[in-house]
Formats: structure tokens, sequence, C-alpha cells
């Protein structure tokens, strides 16, 4: 479900085409919440990030009781902050860890206390930082930080590490070593801008970065990783999609992890990329008791495609600190995704893949498939050599 303020300032919500019920109980806590907020408000990006739900006590007031110890609450965002936007926050249907919305944006204490030694940085990416902020793992393309913050802080975040973390560093400062160093790399010719979410950023200065880029001879291709469309969808305005359509060839992905983020909103603001001439990829991460199962994953996949949204990768949850809660058995995985590879149109299917460090990158798993194994066995007369 997803919420209108109507012009008293009173909250209305109504139902949409995925049939999820009105959470009345967000409705009436919202109401007084943001009691000075219109229907102008809501659809104001920056009014959304503005009202951002921080703390654990707005969490208790917006949902009721969530059942969460506020002094290890506390600890816990000290460590990993927490930010959800109103909207995001709407999408919530159950105060618990039997939601999808709930899971991927409410700290948990599994956070700290499964940690372990996993690493912070499981991909090394800090030692591939010629530059600060600028992510040099493949020769020919390279990935920019333009910011540590998010609208929302996803809990299985890989770069969660970040978060509560000041950058002495200006942005204007940020951005003048970037694009001196990737001027002076005649191999990249592919910058992928991400974060955080670098749509937190104003239209100008996003513009600034990207036509720095855009000076750059040997820079082809421009690529923007953000979850913008999926908890914040009202920042894809007009303004932008006519700003970033002048830096094309301009490809943009996302990430759905489930079929409730599927709103109409989240699809008028592909849509809106789409028709600027944005291809919208997608890159979900396979997350436990989230989006694991059969019928989860297909209305997942068959949603983005009914949406022009292609699935592009779907990652398995990287073994970074504060993220093993979320990690699945590589072999209830992989025996999934056979289902799927069944079940499903190849337009619908993503690459399940793993990342790894330096510049192997990112491992297809389904190369690890005993039915795939066996299924080229018994077809090998396809193929002139088969061992």
């Amino acid at each position: 479900m997803t919420f209108l303020f109507f012009a008293s300032g009173k909250l209305c919500g109504r139902s949409h085409s995925l049939n999820l019920a009105v959470n009345r109980k967000y409705m009436n806590k919202a109401t007084s919440h943001f009691k000075n907020a219109s229907a102008k408000d809501w659809q104001d990006w920056r009014w959304q990030f503005k009202n951002r739900v921080t703390k654990i006590e707005s969490l208790d007031k917006l949902l009721g009781k969530t059942g969460l110890d506020k002094d290890s609450f506390k600890s816990l965002t000290a460590i990993y902050p927490l930010a959800i936007t109103p909207y995001y926050l709407s999408l919530i249907k159950s105060c618990n860890e039997s939601d999808p919305v709930f899971m991927q944006s409410v700290p948990c204490l599994r956070e700290i206390s499964l940690s372990g030694k996993m690493p912070e940085d499981p991909l090394e990416e800090d030692t591939h930082m010629p530059v600060p902020k600028l992510i040099h793992r493949y020769s020919d393309r390279c990935l920019a930080i333009v910011t540590e913050n998010c609208a929302v802080y996803c809990r299985h975040c890989n770069r969660k590490r970040f978060w509560s973390r000041p950058n002495p560093t200006s942005l204007k400062a940020r951005f003048r070593e970037m694009v001196r160093y990737i001027a002076a790399s005649p191999q990249i010719r592919e910058v992928i801008i991400s974060g955080g979410d670098p749509l937190i950023l104003d239209d100008t200065v996003l513009e600034k970065f990207l036509s720095s880029l855009k000076a750059i001879k040997h820079v082809d291709v421009i690529r923007i990783g953000s979850r913008i469309p999926v908890v914040m969808p009202m920042r894809i305005t007009k303004e932008l999609c006519r700003m970033l359509k002048r830096y094309r060839p301009l490809w943009f992905n996302t990430q759905f992890n489930h079929p409730v983020e599927i709103t109409p909103e989240a699809a008028r603001a592909c849509n809106m990329l789409q028709e600027a001439g944005i291809p919208v990829s997608n890159q979900s991460v396979l997350l436990k008791d989230v989006n694991d199962s059969l019928e989860t994953m297909k209305n997942l996949l068959n949603g983005l495609q009914k949406i022009s949204v292609r699935p592009y990768y779907l990652f398995h949850c990287d073994a970074a600190r504060g993220c093993a809660h979320f990690r699945t058995d590589p072999q209830s995985s992989i025996a999934l995704m056979e289902e799927i590879w069944q079940q499903c149109s190849g337009l619908c299917l993503p690459q399940y893949v793993l990342d790894v460090p330096g510049s192997a990158g990112k491992i297809p798993l389904n190369v690890l498939s005993k039915t795939i194994k066996n299924d080229l066995k018994k077809h090998k007369h396809f193929f002139d050599k088969f061992q």
C-alpha cells in the first residue's frame, strides 16, 4: 500500500493493483506525526528525505510497538544508523521480521551479534581506491562513490561500514580528484556512479559531475546505481530525467528485492527514466526470509518484466559484517534458481552470481548446478567435443 496526503494534512490510504491491504495503523499514526504535511509535501522528495525516520521513538509512534529494546537499539544504530523515508515505511504491513520491508529497513540486533569475524569490506574495495572513494577493480571501468548517504539505509548493504564515518573531504574536492584520475586513465571507458545513493544529490550537483565525465573523450558510457525508484520514487522528476537524458548513453541500475516494492509510484519512476531513453535494470540481492522462496522470487521477476525493468543480477548476499543473518545456504539457493530457470521466461532471468574480491568479479553460480551439468551430459551430442 502507499499513502497520499490530502490538502487537509490528513493521510488517506488507497489500494493498488498489487491488492495490498491498507495499513490503517500507520495511516492514523502518520496523521499526527506529520500533521503539517500536505499532498504536495508527500510528493516532494526533499520533504521525504528531510522527514526520514531515524529514531526508535519515531518508529514506535508510526508503527506501534516494534518490540525492540531501546538501549540495545541505540547501541546498534550508533554503529549502523537508521534511516527510512515515510514512503518506504508506508509499505510495511507487519511490525516484525515476517515483513520484507521491515526486514530490509529496520535495524536488527543480529547485525552485531552475528558479525563474528566477517570483514567490513568483503570485496576489498578500499584496496582498489587510487583516489578517495573511486574504486578501480576492473581495467576498463571504475565506480565512483559520490556520497556515503542514502534515502534508506538497507540493512543488507555491503557498504554499511561508511554510514557512521564522517568524510572530511568536500564533495568538490572528491569530484576533482576522481575526474583527474579518470581523465589520466585512457583504459577506462565506463564510469559507474554509486554511493550511498547518488540521487540524494541535487540535480545541479549531479550534473556537474556528469558533465565533467562526459567531457573525457575515452569515457563512452555512464552508469548510475540507485535504489531511489524503490525507496523514494518521487525523486525521479521530469527535470531530473531531462537532465540525465543529456548524458546518454546512460544506464540505470536499481534494486527491487521483493514484489511489494513494485508499487504504482515505483513503476511510474522507472517508466519516466525509460521514456527519457535510459534503460533500467535490476540488481537484486538474495536475502534469507525476504525473497528466498520460489513464489516470492517468481512474483518479483515477473513483476519487473511487467514494468519493463530487466532482471540483471541476483547477488548472493556478500559476507559483509552486519549482514550474516541475510545470507542463504548456497546449495538451497542454487536449487531455488534451478526451479526459477525452469519456470520463468528468459527475459525474467537474472544471472545468479557471487561477487568476490579483486578482478575475478562476479562468478555465475549456475555452473554449480548438478541439474544443468546432467542436462549438458544428456545432450552432449549437441557439441562436437564434450567432456
